[in-house]
C-alpha cells in the first residue's frame, strides 16, 4: 500500500490514513464489490479517489446531491485533478462536450446524479468510457427504509450489465440493519467485503436539557467553553436572530444558510474557520466538506428531523479527539411545534394529486404533453393562486423531485431582496411626507422586523395581501424607494427553475410513485418517534441510545451524557437545595434563573434539582416559563 500512502501524501497532504480507510481502499484495488458504513468525518472520500488515482481509467461517482458533486470537483480541481459533474441545467450540446472531454481528455473522475443514468444516450456515452471503480455514494438512498429514498438509485444496479468486471463501492455514513442489507441487494453487490467504522463517538458527551429559556442556557454554555461552536436552527430568520442576540450578548457569531450568496457564504465560513467568530448559527445546509478539527460544542435548540441528521450534525464536534458536547435544548412546546413543522405538512396522495394537477394547468401543459419542457417557477406565486400551503406543497414538490417526475434545478429562494438604508425615525418621517406608500411600507415593515439588519428575502404576493394593494403598486414604491436611496433593492427573475421529466397523466402519474409516499410519510412519522424517545427517555445511558438505533450493542454506558451526569449526582445530596427552591416557591413562582440568582447555587445544580421535582410532581411550569407548588 505504499503507493496508495503516497498518493495520500501528493495529493492530499496527509501522512496516514484514518481508520478502515487502508482496508477499503485495499478491498477496492483487488476487484471486489465493497459496502462500507462510515460514520461522519470518517473520510469516505479518500476511499475512492486514492485507488481511482492508481488505476488507469475513470472513476464514476453516483451521488444525489448537486452541491456535495460541485464541493468534491471543486475539491479535486485545487490538487490539480481532473473532474467534471453532469449536473443540472446543463444543455444537451454542453453535455456532449463534457462527455467528449470525459472520454478523450484523460479525466479522472465523473459525477453524476442517479437520474442521469436514466437518460438512454448519456448511458451509451458511458458505457464506452474506461470505467475503472463506480461509486455509489450516500447508498442508503436505494433503501425504501433509509432517511432519503430515491428510486433512481434502484435502476443502479443495471450498471453491473455493462461494467460486469468493475467493482462498485457502496458508501453512506448512516444505516440501520434494515437499511444496510437493502443496499447489499438493491444494487447488486456480489458478495461484497463489508467495513462498518462503529457509531461510537466516545469522546462526545450526548447532552438533553429540558429548559425554559434556551438563549440563557445556550450564554452559559458558551462562557464555559469559550472554543469553536455550532447552533443548528430550523430556518434562515432563526440564524440572523439568534446570531444578533448572542452579538447583542458580548459573543463573537455569525450564520450561515442556504439562501446567503457565495461570497457572503465564504466570507462567514471564513470568520468562523479563522476563529474570528466563536460561534457559527446555521441551518443543515451548513456541514458539508467542513472539517474543523476543534469544534467543542454542537447544539441544537429545535428538534431534529431523524436520528440520522442529528448523529451527522452532531457529529462535527470532536473530531480532533479531545472531549467536546453535543446538545440539545428542549422545550415542552418543542413536541407540539415539531409535529406541526414535519408531520402536519407531509402531503398526502389526494393532495399531491391537486397540486400536480394545477402544476400541469399553471404551465398550460396538455394531457398526455409536457416532457422535457422547462419554466421559471415562483412557489409563493404558485401557491397564492391556487390557495395552497406553501410548506405542503414544497414537500409535495420534492418529493415528485425525488421521483424523477419533475426536475427542480435549484433551492427556492425569494424573488426580491430588500433592506431599509436609513434609521427606522427616518422612514416614519418619510410615510408621513408620503401617505399613498404609508399602507405598503407599514406593511413590509410589521412582516420583516430584521429588514433595517440586513438583506431580507421579500414575498411580493403576501405584502400585496396583506396591504390591499396590487403587485405593481408595491414594486413602484419599491423602485421610488430605492431611487430615493432608502432602500437597497434586488430583484430576480424566478425562484426556480422546474422541468418536467414525463408526459402529463394525472392520476396515472401520481398512483405510480403514491406507495413511495405513503412509505416515507409512514418513515418520517416513525423517525421522529425515535427523536422523541431520544428526549423523553431518561434512564438510558444517551449514547446507548443512538449506538441502539444503529443497530450496535454497547455494553456499558458512556459515562459522560446528560444521564451518566445525573446518575454520579445522585450520589451527592440535594436535600438541601430541594428545601431552599420550596421554600421559595412558597412565597411566588419563579423562573430557573431567578431561583439561581436567590439560592446562589449553580445553574447545573438547580436545573437538576427543578427536574427531580417536576419528576416527583411536586412543581409544574406555568405557560409563562415560571415554577410553581403543585397544589
Amino acid at each position: 500500500m505504499q503507493e496508495a500512502l503516497a498518493i495520500l501524501q501528493k495529493y492530499w497532504k496527509h501522512d496516514k490514513f484514518r481508520s478502515l480507510q487502508n482496508e477499503i481502499i485495499d478491498s477496492v484495488l483487488s476487484g471486489r464489490d465493497t459496502f462500507a458504513l462510515m460514520p461522519t468525518g470518517g473520510g469516505k472520500s479518500v476511499c475512492f479517489q486514492v485507488p481511482a488515482m492508481m488505476k488507469e481509467g475513470i472513476c464514476l461517482v453516483i451521488s444525489p446531491l448537486v452541491a456535495l458533486m460541485k464541493d468534491q470537483v471543486a475539491n479535486l480541481q485545487k490538487r490539480d485533478i481532473k473532474a467534471i459533474a453532469l449536473t443540472g441545467g446543463i444543455k444537451s450540446d454542453e453535455m456532449i462536450d463534457l462527455l467528449d472531454n470525459c472520454q478523450f481528455g484523460n479525466y479522472k473522475f465523473l459525477y453524476v446524479s442517479p437520474e442521469r443514468l436514466q437518460s438512454d444516450w448519456i448511458m451509451d456515452r458511458i458505457k464506452n468510457l474506461p470505467i475503472n471503480l463506480i461509486t455509489i455514494d450516500e447508498a442508503h438512498c436505494v433503501s425504501q427504509w433509509g432517511h432519503d429514498f430515491r428510486p433512481a438509485y434502484l435502476k443502479i444496479s443495471a450498471l453491473k450489465e455493462h461494467f460486469p468486471k468493475v467493482p462498485f463501492l457502496a458508501l453512506t455514513a448512516t444505516a440501520t440493519p434494515k437499511v444496510k442489507k437493502d443496499i447489499i441487494t438493491e444494487l447488486g453487490l456480489h458478495e461484497p467485503k463489508q467495513f462498518e467504522k462503529s457509531f461510537a463517538r466516545e469522546n462526545i458527551a450526548y447532552m438533553v436539557f429540558e429548559v425554559e429559556d434556551k438563549l440563557f442556557r445556550v450564554e452559559q454554555i458558551l462562557k464555559k467553553n469559550p472554543q469553536p461552536s455550532i447552533i443548528y436552527v430550523r430556518n434562515r430568520k432563526s440564524c440572523f436572530d439568534i446570531s444578533s442576540q448572542l452579538q447583542s450578548l458580548g459573543f463573537k457569531a455569525t450564520y450561515y444558510h442556504g439562501g446567503l450568496t457565495s461570497r457572503e457564504k465564504d466570507k462567514n465560513m471564513q470568520l468562523w474557520m479563522e476563529e474570528k467568530a466563536q460561534v457559527i448559527v446555521a441551518t443543515n445546509a451548513f456541514g458539508m466538506g467542513i472539517d474543523k478539527a476543534n469544534v467543542k460544542t454542537v447544539i441544537h435548540i429545535q428538534l431534529p428531523e431523524n436520528i440520522e441528521n442529528y448523529y451527522q450534525e452532531a457529529g462535527r464536534a470532536g473530531r480532533n479527539g479531545d472531549k467536546a458536547y453535543a446538545v440539545l435544548l428542549t422545550s415542552p412546546s418543542d413536541i407540539i411545534q415539531t409535529e406541526n413543522q414535519f408531520i402536519q405538512v407531509l402531503p398526502d396522495k389526494p393532495f399531491l394529486n391537486t397540486m400536480y394537477v394545477k402544476l400541469c394547468n399553471y404551465f398550460q401543459i396538455a394531457y398526455g404533453e409536457g416532457i422535457d419542457e422547462q419554466f421559471p417557477f415562483n412557489l409563493h406565486h404558485f401557491c397564492l393562486k391556487y390557495g395552497f400551503p406553501t410548506l405542503k406543497t414544497f414537500n409535495a414538490l420534492r418529493f415528485l423531485d425525488g421521483q424523477g417526475v419533475i426536475t427542480l434545478s435549484q433551492e427556492f429562494s425569494e424573488k426580491i431582496t430588500l433592506q431599509f438604508l436609513i434609521p427606522s425615525k427616518e422612514v416614519i418621517r418619510y410615510t408621513s411626507l408620503n401617505p399613498n406608500d404609508e399602507e405598503i411600507i407599514l406593511a413590509i415593515l410589521r412582516t420583516y422586523p430584521g429588514i433595517y439588519e440586513m438583506q431580507t428575502a421579500f414575498n411580493l404576493p403576501l405584502i400585496a395581501k396583506k396591504s390591499h394593494h396590487s403587485e405593481a403598486e408595491i414594486q413602484a414604491v419599491l423602485h421610488k424607494l430605492k431611487d430615493k436611496e432608502i432602500i437597497e433593492y434586488h430583484s430576480k427573475n424566478n425562484d426556480a427553475t422546474l422541468i418536467f421529466n414525463e408526459i402529463r397523466e394525472d392520476e396515472r402519474t401520481i398512483s405510480r410513485v403514491s406507495k413511495y409516499l405513503e412509505r416515507q410519510n409512514q418513515l418520517k412519522k416513525e423517525q421522529l418517534q425515535s427523536v422523541l424517545h431520544y428526549i423523553k427517555e431518561k434512564n438510558v445511558c444517551k449514547s446507548k441510545i443512538i449506538l441502539d438505533y444503529f443497530g450496535e450493542k454497547a455494553t456499558t454506558d458512556c459515562g459522560i451524557c446528560s444521564y451518566c451526569i445525573t446518575k454520579t449526582k445522585t450520589r451527592k445530596d440535594y436535600n438541601t437545595l430541594s428545601k431552599k427552591i420550596i421554600k421559595l416557591l412558597e412565597s411566588e413562582d419563579l423562573n430557573s434563573r431567578e431561583i439561581q440568582n436567590k439560592t446562589k447555587d449553580t445553574s447545573d445544580d438547580v436545573i437538576f434539582v427543578l427536574q427531580q421535582l417536576l419528576e416527583n410532581e411536586i412543581l409544574i411550569i406555568q405557560k409563562n416559563n415560571k415554577y410553581t407548588l403543585k397544589s
